[in-house]
């Protein structure tokens, strides 16, 4: 009998493997789904959706929510070419255990609508941020971005003051009186922009060039996602010039105000970013009255995903310091 039952134990194993080998080579959107849906599980969030009118277009959006509804708001803003995403890591490490989080798919990106004659410029994503809020029902709350996240919820900040109560910006595009970074450089130079991917080979190097510590990725995962970053690759391109030549500057619009901006700020930059330099964080810090500077050793463009346990302890510690 005990024989039998571990010749069975051993065939229900093998049939695992089995399925589990297929799905890995057959079905790799499955393996992708099921891993963000338990990343989006242990984070204590739920995928929602939402249907906004904003420069006279209707946009369905796609969003991340979880925290107690009573909690103090946050929303989530992502960078360039990213998604909702990039913060279940922090989401999971305390964040949606003190606050209502929201991690949004700003139009254009992720599983949001994404037309291509629409206008992507900071001032048209601050416009349906805003919009976004409304539909969230949020009147006062507290505002965070990433890279180009970053550059939308200063310029929402600045728009609208009465509404954030605070900043978290983790590399924020838009400062431009920043030193040249390295992808400027290569820019100059004529060389491809290292942000987006045509081929898998390209999204490999991507992920080496924005993080200097990647988190692990299966690789099921990793050529789903591979497979996104390039059916999108023409359409970030336009994005990114379009900002590019179209938003002006962060610096400039914040050095302007008069008086200086005094929502309390969390400014965050790893030190090894090489798509964005990291003296841009000192300029921000000269404009900003409110602002806290925090620099991390060894870390790039995306702290939330490279150092999640450090990128929420420093701003739960932050958020203590606040009335």
């Amino acid at each position: 009998m005990l024989v039998l039952i571990l010749k069975l134990l051993l065939a229900l194993l093998a049939l695992t493997v089995l399925v589990y080998a297929a799905l890995y080579f057959l079905a790799p959107a499955k393996i992708a789904d099921t891993a963000m849906s338990l990343e989006r599980m242990r984070a204590k969030l739920e995928r929602s959706e939402m249907d906004i009118t904003a420069d006279g277009r209707n946009w369905h959006l796609v969003y991340l929510e979880g925290g107690s509804a009573d909690a103090p708001p946050l929303l989530l803003l992502h960078g360039i070419g990213a998604d909702k995403d990039n913060w279940t890591k922090v989401a999971a490490s305390g964040l949606t255990r003190h606050y209502r989080v929201y991690a949004v798919d700003l139009p254009g990106f992720g599983e949001s609508d994404k037309p291509a004659d629409a206008r992507y410029r900071i001032g048209d994503q601050v416009a349906r941020v805003a919009e976004i809020a409304k539909k969230l029902g949020l009147s006062r709350f507290h505002l965070a971005g990433n890279s180009m996240g970053g550059w939308i919820s200063a310029a929402y900040a600045i728009a609208h003051p009465e509404q954030v109560q605070s900043l978290w910006l983790l590399n924020p595009a838009g400062v431009m009186s920043a030193e040249p970074s390295e992808m400027m450089k290569l820019m100059a130079a004529g060389m491809p922009l290292p942000l987006f991917a045509r081929s898998e080979q390209d999204f490999g190097r991507l992920l080496q060039f924005v993080m200097q510590k990647p988190p692990f990725i299966p690789a099921p995962v990793r050529a789903v996602l591979a497979r996104r970053q390039i059916a999108n690759f023409r359409l970030n391109e336009m994005i990114f010039e379009e900002i590019r030549e179209k938003s002006g500057a962060l610096d400039d619009s914040l050095a302007a105000l008069t008086p200086p901006l005094a929502t309390p700020t969390l400014i965050v930059w790893g030190d090894r970013d090489r798509v964005l330099h990291p003296s841009g964080a000192a300029i921000l810090g000269r404009l900003l009255p409110k602002a806290k500077t925090v620099m991390l050793p060894g870390i790039g463009h995306l702290p939330m995903l490279e150092a999640p346990g450090r990128a929420t302890a420093d701003y739960l510690a932050f958020r203590a310091t606040l009335p």
